[in-house]
């Protein structure tokens, strides 16, 4: 049983974490894993995705593209904290993007041979019946779909994407595309009323190859088109005639990091970026706004608030880039491109506020701004979702708003793809749970992957590991704010530079103002398995090697955790090594004073089929010491999360080689419930956990650099540890 020395919610947290005030927010209510519409005796193993989502007109069913199925998707949101599967239905193609008039749903489909031979249908699909009830040839690819207000029409835009591969992606590769509208007659398609608008002859770049990528519908009946790769705009009147059109510009960005490097650095500036917009919304009858993406010229990692004459009115920069990179979701290994890749965008009016969704597709987050005047947007919340967010979808009927979260990372043994929604109401925003908003120059960070406790209450230390590996940090942490506030950044240096082949796992003070770090190593990348001792200015001044006896037995997952017990060093080791029993794994001593090593064995979990077990830190404490086992599973799979703890008494190691003692651990906290609060799928990596002075236990989790991962970080108290 779970023992009850940890109290539910600590008097700290209950302190920090109630406002004067309530006010509206977004929080996310539930998620939705995309393989559970597949059909019993399906291959479950198939990928799939969630990628365009669009919401019924009562709001109690979304409905989403699967291209690797070729299906739409469809969630029972009636009760939207507990979304239920309503199958996949097949379209005889690559599904984009669903609109929805009455009880029908408009789906355009590609079914096209090859970039050349393009071709496309629009099909209607009965939502009730779950069946297909008519088709339109379209004469090209779709890509976005669009529907009047009053359902009187579709619009498509027939993009006819060029091939990235042929002569590096640069335009013109035809066929050239064009939109397509269509009328909606007793709430059917009439597709002999199909009328075809060219849009050549407009764009200064590849003119002659339009590329037609995302449009939507106003009030008037007119048509905003994005031409991403020609980065140009255009409207279409009613009339299905061009009324405007206009080069999306370019923009000059500074504060921004530029370089794939290994390294947070947001000193950089990139002038001339070409805008390249993705997806567009129309706020009133005179505004739109673009998420620029970008493509192979551009992309100027911001959103963009345009007059339908072109005049820019607000245009966001790198402003919420770097808001993202505060959260530690910025996407280090995309700056040398597009960075946060800001690519969706939804508007929809809540009570009396209109407010705009921005997702980042690589940063997996979603801005929530303020849209009362649009020329002057205000952020109010990031809200996390799944890994990259591509559809967005406004329900203010019922206070909702939902994701669809493309990719299926299953094969690599990570997420599936998501659907998650989200409601608005009176309260306060559970996410972020640690930010460094509001430092000057910005602190980046990410991967957290180690933790301690500083001198005074709420006082942490985190480090971050191997993907920043041109920066090694630790992080000065205030956990009495709400959310936890990280406050200063100290590089790791050897030599007056910053250290090379560390992979930080594992942190402790070491009573001298400084601090003892645990790198993991891995000696295929030659990094090596050690110690060290960091002084208060981050220097390096003691290296500690591990012994013949021990790095003969050594594989690449190693040390997970640090902690001082007097002159001894503890090390907890991540998994089996070479001359462990079987479900055994060391813990391992150093002292300092006599150089002399040690360790003793600590029995894991058993494992499920397919898993592996492992250690993630290691904490003393009064009497006990603590330890994190999980498995390495994720999502559905994850099954052990878990803080376990030992008597120090028994921690008496035993001489390398021969025999080790078995410790006897004792349940302390199961982690599962607390990682599901979010409502997100479980992740994988509970990699910190510390006791800080007040007795208060914290908890962090390591996003990954938000490298295949969702990003978020979660870091919450289990409250007082006796």
């Amino acid at each position: 049983m779970i023992l009850r020395h940890v109290c539910l919610t600590s008097a700290l947290a209950l302190a920090t974490a109630l406002p004067a005030s309530a006010e509206m927010v977004f929080n996310r209510i539930s998620s939705f894993a995309t393989p559970g519409n597949m059909a019993a005796g399906e291959d479950l193993a198939r990928e799939t995705s969630a990628e365009i989502i669009a919401a019924t007109e009562d709001g109690m069913t979304l409905i989403y593209s699967d291209s690797p199925l070729g299906v739409i998707g469809m969630v029972d949101i009636t009760d939207p904290k507990a979304p239920k599967p309503l199958g996949n239905i097949a379209m005889g193609g690559e599904p984009t993007t669903t609109q929805i008039i009455g009880g029908m749903a408009f789906v355009g489909v590609n079914t096209s041979a090859d970039f050349i031979n393009t071709s496309g249908k629009l099909v209607t699909v009965d939502i009730a019946a779950k069946s297909v009830v008519a088709e339109c040839e379209l004469g090209g690819q779709p890509d976005s779909v669009a529907k009047a207000k009053d359902g009187s029409f579709i619009a498509v835009a027939i993009e006819n994407e060029r091939d990235e591969d042929l002569n590096d992606g640069v335009i013109p590769q035809m066929p050239a595309g064009f939109v397509v509208k269509l009328p909606v007659k007793d709430g059917m398609v009439d597709c002999a009323g199909l009328q075809k608008i060219e849009m050549t002859g407009l764009a200064a770049v590849g003119g002659d190859d339009p590329e037609p990528e995302f449009l939507d519908v106003n009030e008037a009946g007119e048509i905003v088109v994005t031409m991403q790769e020609n980065n140009h705009i255009a409207v279409i009147g009613a009339d299905g005639t061009v009324v405007s059109h206009f080069n999306a510009g370019a923009i000059d960005l500074d504060g921004i990091d530029t370089k794939r490097n290994g390294k947070l650095d947001f000193t950089s500036k990139k002038e001339g970026v070409l805008r390249e917009p993705d997806a567009v919304k129309w706020i009133d009858a005179d505004h739109f706004v673009v998420a620029n993406e970008g493509d192979y010229e551009g992309g100027s990692r911001s959103f963009t608030i345009f007059k339908k004459d072109g005049t820019v009115v607000y245009e966001s920069g790198a402003s919420l880039e770097r808001a993202i990179a505060a959260l530690g979701h910025y996407p280090e290994h995309r700056s040398g491109s597009k960075g946060a890749e800001l690519e969706s965008v939804e508007v929809g009016t809540y009570g009396d506020t209109r407010m705009l969704f921005v997702a980042s597709e690589r940063a997996s987050i979603v801005g929530v701004y303020d849209l009362t005047d649009p020329a002057a947007p205000v952020l109010k919340q990031l809200l996390p979702s799944g890994v990259s967010p591509e559809g967005l979808v406004a329900i203010p009927s019922r206070n909702l708003f939902a994701t669809a979260n493309e990719v299926d990372l299953r094969e690599d043994g990570l997420a599936p793809a998501h659907v998650m929604v989200y409601e608005l109401a009176e309260g306060t925003a559970a996410y972020p749970m640690i930010t460094s908003e509001g430092s000057d120059p910005l602190i980046g960070w990410g991967a957290l992957s180690a933790l301690t406790a500083g001198a005074e209450p709420g006082q942490l230390f985190a480090a971050s590991d191997s993907v920043y590996g041109a920066m090694p940090r630790i992080y000065t942490i205030d956990a009495t704010q709400t959310p936890a506030k990280i406050t200063a950044a100290l590089d790791i240096t050897r030599g007056g530079d910053a250290a090379q082949k560390l992979d930080i796992e594992g942190i402790a003070t070491d009573g001298k103002g400084g601090f003892w770090i645990a790198s993991e190593g891995r000696s295929d990348r030659l990094i090596p398995h050690a110690i060290y001792n960091v002084n208060d200015k981050g220097e390096i001044k003691t290296e500690i090697a591990l012994p013949p006896e021990l790095l003969a037995t050594e594989t690449r997952f190693g040390f997970e955790g640090i902690t001082v017990a007097g002159d001894w060093l503890w090390m907890a080791v991540q998994r089996e090594w070479k001359d462990d029993p079987k479900g055994m794994v060391k813990l391992v001593a150093y002292n300092t004073k006599e150089k002399t090593w040690g360790a003793v064995h600590y029995p894991l979990d058993a494992k499920a089929e397919g898993a592996w077990m492992g250690l993630s830190e290691i904490t003393l404490h009064g009497e006990h010491v603590y330890i994190i086992e999980r498995d390495n599973q994720i999502a559905g799979k994850a099954a052990v999360k878990k803080l376990y703890r030992v008597k120090a008494a028994e921690m008496q190691p035993a001489e390398l080689g021969g025999t080790l003692p078995v410790v006897t651990k004792e349940l302390v906290h199961d982690f599962l419930p607390d990682l599901k609060s979010l409502n997100g799928y479980v992740v994988d990596k509970v990699e910190g956990f510390a006791i800080d002075a007040a007795g208060t236990g914290w908890v962090v989790t390591d996003n990954d650099g938000v490298d295949d991962s969702s990003g978020e970080t979660l870091f919450w108290s289990i409250g007082t540890v006796n």
